[in-house]
């Protein structure tokens, strides 16, 4: 800690006994919390009294940092949560549509089974009508050869 300038930026608050202390956990000495209240003005320190105005536009500082703190840690929270929820909408929807691709597979399947369940029928139908000509058939070329027998004795006669 020499006399060079530091370039770190320290956010602190004042506690319950007006002693200021850093945010993250590192309490300062009374010289450095005094060095903070005063002023740096080319003609040296002012005196103690002074201070009173610098506790106010210290505490307002102070006050402005720990509010844009909780901001930013709000902010995050709250892209932290949409980024959540945005993995949750596209888990549910992929689940979603899966769900939708097997149940139209299904109907898909189904209306499948139906045609070929109707083919086969057809198929079954077409047989047996096949065979009922050719039953009749059969019994045309039966009762042709009786007719024919028939004439050919009514002829004789």
């Amino acid at each position: 800690m020499g006399g060079g300038g530091s370039t770190r930026r320290v956010t602190f608050e004042a506690d319950e006994n007006e002693n200021i202390t850093v945010v993250k956990g590192v309490r300062l000495s009374d010289s450095v919390i005094d060095r903070m209240k005063e002023p740096s003005s080319p003609g040296g320190r002012q005196h103690r009294g002074a201070g009173a105005v610098n506790d106010e536009e210290l505490k307002k500082r102070i006050a402005e940092e720990l509010a844009l703190e909780r901001a930013r840690r709000d902010s995050e929270a709250q892209k932290r949560r949409l980024k959540q929820e945005q993995m949750y909408v596209r888990d549910e929807f992929g689940k979603l549509l899966e769900r939708e691709r097997i149940s139209s597979n299904e109907h898909l399947t189904r209306a499948i089974l139906r045609e070929r369940a109707a083919t086969e029928e057809e198929r079954q139908k077409a047989q047996r009508l096949a065979r009922q000509v050719e039953e009749k058939e059969r019994e045309l070329k039966k009762h042709d050869a009786y007719y024919k027998e028939q004439l050919a004795r009514l002829e004789e006669r």
